[in-house]
């Protein structure tokens, strides 16, 4: 599979999420060609404002793994992570990171604190940014306009 297939699964994910009443952010993490996990936002959901879809991911895929280190593994975003989700990328140890709409205001991989470049970051991983971005960008803008 290529990047934009495993975005596409994200994409999936995202929209699982909208269907749920959750702001449409989905998530796939794979290693070795192979889906480990998958998640959407389920904050609202699960009433924890931590249940971002990467979050959700990670601990699918540590415990697919049996280990906090996702070597080698990659993720798929379809919304440029936050703070709180770059901290938990780098901690996992994920390879590479592909992310789909930029997040001007909440991001902080290309946008904001830049989490990655910062000289306490322990770990960063290779960034693909824009992977799938108009689909990403269209589903969070239609969401939120139909909601003002």
């Amino acid at each position: 599979m290529t990047a934009a297939s495993f975005m596409d699964l994200a994409l999936k994910q995202a929209k699982s999420a909208e269907n749920a009443g959750e702001v449409p952010i989905g998530c796939v993490i794979v290693r070795d060609g192979k889906v480990l996990a998958a998640a959407g936002n389920r904050t609202l959901t699960d009433r924890d404002p931590t249940a971002h879809a990467e979050i959700l991911a990670i601990r699918e895929a540590a415990r697919a793994l049996g280990s906090e280190r996702l070597v080698d593994c990659d993720l798929y975003v379809t919304l440029e992570p936050c703070t709180m989700c770059a901290g938990a990328i780098s901690f996992s140890r994920i390879r590479r990171l592909y992310y789909g709409a930029a997040d001007p205001k909440g991001g902080a991989v290309d946008s904001g604190v830049r989490f990655f470049a910062q000289p306490t970051c322990h770990h960063a991983p290779e960034i693909y940014p824009s992977v799938g971005e108009r689909e990403a960008a269209t589903l969070l803008t239609d969401f939120f306009k139909a909601r003002r």
